[in-house]
């Protein structure tokens, strides 16, 4: 399978059609050069806040209530991008409002239409503190024709647990949108992806943001590289890194993965943690204190 992932930047639109040819593009790119399943970041849907005007977009509130005000046509968008190059697309994640609550959700979609979304589990201090958006319930393992695929966004990629679950659902693919505004926040991201990778010995995908957006206070300003990752074991990188791009530099980061391998390496691997992973349990069952004595001095 060929996995495209995106390092995306945030513009700033006059029209919906200008947005429209903005996706189109993207998905053209990365369909002409062989994508299979398109990863986009978190939060890039933000950008439509441009279509409320300067102080809509400058304000958190409206701005959330404006992009989220726009999810069911930017859904129709990549459903029909999905079907017209018949490919795989985690749409980029964006706020959505139901039953009062606000969530962080991104949707995956196939050539037949939409197949499900993953809502953020959980959330970071800007979104709990300052912008109020709430945990989602539960997670989604998408069985599709190209794999199983499981969905951590950005922070929830650094709680190990989460990932496991999926994998234990049978997730092979793990897809990690970002949305970073700093080194340090893109390098959270990029080691919790790496991890998660090599505990469940899977491919993790990271999509950032990148690029400024000084017009909207929510993501002004973004850091991070587009990468595929996997278990520095056996049949994959010794590095782990199946590709990366350059930082904060535009664009797909592509490569092609063979998923018989994760199932290989979590029979064959030199290392099995996949299958040990219930052993740290005996583990923590008790744990000693040690004392130094100095004694006298």
């Amino acid at each position: 399978m060929t996995i495209a992932a995106a390092a995306y930047p945030l513009d700033w639109f006059e029209s919906w059609d200008a947005y429209e040819a903005k996706i189109g593009a993207w998905v053209a790119e990365a369909a002409r050069k062989g994508g299979q399943l398109l990863v986009f970041p978190e939060y890039g849907a933000m950008e439509l806040a441009s279509l409320g005007g300067a102080e809509v977009a400058a304000d958190l509130e409206a701005a959330l209530a404006h992009v989220a005000g726009l999810r069911g046509r930017m859904e129709t968008l990549f459903a029909r991008m999905a079907a017209q190059y018949e490919v795989h697309i985690l749409a980029p994640s964006g706020p959505v409002i139901e039953g009062g609550r606000r969530l962080n959700r991104a949707s995956l979609f196939g050539p037949d239409g939409l197949i499900g979304h993953q809502d953020k589990a959980i959330m970071t201090r800007f979104e709990r503190e300052i912008w109020h958006v709430d945990a989602g319930q539960g997670l989604t393992l998408f069985d599709t024709s190209l794999g199983r695929i499981g969905v951590a966004i950005c922070y929830d990629s650094e709680f190990p647990l989460l990932a496991r679950a999926l994998a234990e659902a049978g997730a092979e693919i793990l897809l990690v949108p970002s949305c970073t505004d700093t080194v340090a926040g893109y390098n959270r991201v990029r080691i919790g992806a790496m991890a998660r990778a090599l505990e469940n010995q899977c491919v993790a995908v990271q999509a950032p943001t990148v690029g400024d957006a000084l017009w909207c206070p929510a993501v002004d300003e973004n850091r991070g590289a587009a990468a595929l990752f996997a278990p520095p074991d056996g049949q994959w990188p010794e590095s782990g890194v199946i590709a990366q791009g350059e930082a904060d530099s535009p664009g797909w980061v592509i490569a092609t993965v063979d998923l018989g391998r994760v199932e290989t390496s979590r029979r064959e691997g030199a290392v099995l943690p996949f299958e040990h992973w219930s052993e740290q349990s005996d583990a923590i069952r008790s744990v000693r204190i040690a004392r130094e004595n100095p004694g006298p001095i």
